[in-house]
């Protein structure tokens, strides 16, 4: 193949367009804001799993408080009626007066029973609901860590792809003014060659895989004429000979 030396060396242009390319999409790629907002997501996650779980606690002693409350509250009831015949002097029998003042005593007892258990109840639905404060103002703080970091994260995009966009559109110029022939080859070999498909020799020595050439190459490449595109016989790319090609 055979291109102008001009055109050789703005293939070299085209190269570090993308160079600069590449290295905008590992920058994109790389920011530290995806590993902290990785984090967070995992810490956010686990923070809810448990406010979820805090909040079937709370409310399943909400209802078990109710129920005890209810059953204090019948206990009640029966006790208060008991103790209004009694009272009332329409229990004559001493067999009865008996069981009556029997029964009244064994609901007191009741009644203080069930409501020790509604004092547990509510110690317990305080607990859960503490912690369900808690959980929720860590899940609203870490919220808010992933939103800063979003938002950090989505300015650098915006930097980092306005910048691509300028270079893309400026290699798209360049490019434009290398023969198609050659700039199809630069393409493939840059495709190939983890992308360095154009490099200059610089003292002899290749670019792209920093390999001197040996004495036979050389010898080959100053015998070439000048716009003979030349390749490396190590890495195959695109050699790009310069007045310090050392030749």
């Amino acid at each position: 193949m055979n291109a102008a030396p001009a055109d050789q060396i703005r293939l070299l242009d085209v190269q570090a367009l993308d160079v600069r390319l590449q290295q905008l999409a590992h920058k994109r790629k790389s920011l530290p804001e995806h590993a902290e907002i990785e984090s967070l997501n995992k810490d956010l996650t686990q923070l809810r799993d448990l406010l979820v779980a805090a909040q079937t606690e709370e409310s399943d002693t909400a209802r078990e408080q109710t129920k005890a409350e209810q059953d204090v509250d019948q206990v009640r009831q029966r006790a208060a009626r008991d103790q209004q015949r009694l009272d009332s002097g329409a229990v004559t029998s001493p067999k009865d007066l008996s069981n009556l003042q029997h029964e009244i005593a064994s609901l007191a007892k009741r009644q203080g029973d069930l409501e020790d258990v509604v004092l547990e109840v509510m110690e317990r639905r305080e607990a859960a609901q503490e912690r369900v404060s808690e959980l929720t103002e860590r899940v609203a703080s870490v919220q808010a860590k992933i939103d800063d970091a979003t938002g950090r994260r989505d300015a650098a995009f915006e930097e980092i792809d306005g910048e691509a966009a300028s270079v893309t559109k400026e290699r798209e110029v360049v490019a434009a003014a290398v023969p198609a022939d050659l700039i199809k080859l630069y393409d493939k070999l840059r495709e190939q060659q983890g992308g360095i498909g154009a490099a200059k020799l610089y003292q002899r020595t290749c670019q792209g895989c920093r390999q001197e050439l040996a004495i036979t190459e050389l010898s080959e490449i100053r015998k070439a004429a000048p716009d003979t595109v030349v390749r490396c016989e190590n890495c195959r790319r695109i050699l790009v000979r310069t007045a310090d090609s050392g030749l």
